[in-house]
């Protein structure tokens, strides 16, 4: 199976004969016939797969030589040590769990849809969903139930967007008047332009540009409750954790993460392979694979040495194992 998902380099710790698996759960709700995984290293590595009931656990090849006092003593366990557990984890039950989906595709009966939307092929409109004007859907996408697309918004193909989200609607931009003190709100005649293989969380907010356009590049991931203001670009395989906020025409690079609940500064540039911890506040520019976290955000790069940490943020570099709480995953 290993092979099926494209992994060719691993090592396998076996002391019976093979093991039937016949589900994948968490490494710690875990029974003998189970597949499982830690993506974790050092000492809380050892101490998730002592624990561990599963019959078969995927593990980081950093914790081999020192789990090899461990093979003796779960003589029915089966472990297997490959460079990215998690990823690999991913492709297994996507395979184990391959099916068609189930939602039918096309628009539905309650979907409202402008005369002057163009959809491509393999697409699913959901119930009570609205697109206005000028919208273009690209091939393969799914908008869910109850989104709303206003007007001049491009979804590039094989997206996924969530229930309740709406996009294109006016920004928050004003402009006092001297005397009266008065707002009086900035004219919107910009769009949203959505990448290829793009997924949005259910409940999020993207504005439209209120000259040039709103940008989502391809491949970005955006979890649940995130705001993206008027004119922002964000760059190709960014993920957004939930509640983020991005100010007006910042812009973000590309292989970014922000944590969650993270506010970015209106108007500042954020670099390439940057990690923000979550709850930070980051109000000047960012440069280049930094990692920055609390209120106001400064680096802590140079604290951080944790790999998968680096990994989050497309890093190159192989650092040892350290903990640092600055993202929502588990093991």
């Amino acid at each position: 199976m290993l092979e099926e998902v494209g992994v060719h380099s691993y090592e396998i710790w076996r002391n019976r004969a093979p093991i039937t698996v016949r589900s994948v759960a968490p490494i710690n709700r875990s029974c003998f016939k189970d597949l499982s995984f830690c993506s974790s290293e050092g000492d809380d590595a050892i101490r998730s797969i002592s624990s561990s009931a599963a019959g078969v656990i995927l593990c980081n090849k950093s914790v081999m030589q020192r789990l090899g006092q461990m093979q003796g003593q779960k003589h029915r366990q089966c472990l297997v040590f490959l460079d990215n557990p998690r990823l690999t984890i991913m492709h297994i039950i996507k395979l184990i769990y391959k099916r068609e989906k189930s939602e039918s595709r096309g628009v539905a009966q309650s979907a409202r849809v402008s005369k002057t939307v163009k959809i491509g092929k393999n697409c699913s409109i959901g119930e009570y969903c609205v697109i206005g004007d000028d919208c273009i859907i690209g091939d393969n996408t799914t908008i869910h139930d109850r989104v709303s697309i206003l007007q001049n918004t491009r979804i590039g193909r094989n997206c996924d967007i969530q229930p309740g989200i709406v996009i294109g609607a006016d920004g928050f931009a004003y402009e006092r008047h001297n005397e009266t003190l008065e707002l009086e709100r900035f004219p919107h005649i910009g769009g949203v332009q959505i990448g290829d293989d793009v997924e949005i969380c259910s409940n999020c907010s993207i504005a439209r540009g209120s000259l040039s356009d709103t940008v989502i590049g391809n491949g970005t991931k955006l979890n649940a409750l995130v705001h993206i203001a008027h004119n922002v670009e964000i760059g190709r395989n960014c993920a957004l954790g939930a509640g983020v906020t991005i100010g007006g025409s910042t812009i973000v690079g590309d292989t970014c993460w922000l944590g969650q609940n993270s506010t970015l500064k209106n108007k500042i540039k954020i670099g390439n392979k940057v990690i923000v911890g979550s709850g930070a506040a980051v109000i000047d520019n960012v440069e280049d694979e930094d990692i920055v976290a609390g209120v106001p955000a400064k680096s802590i790069k140079h604290k951080v040495t944790s790999n998968q940490l680096f990994l989050m943020g497309g890093h190159a570099q192989k650092r040892k194992s350290r903990h640092i709480i600055i993202n929502e995953h588990s093991k």
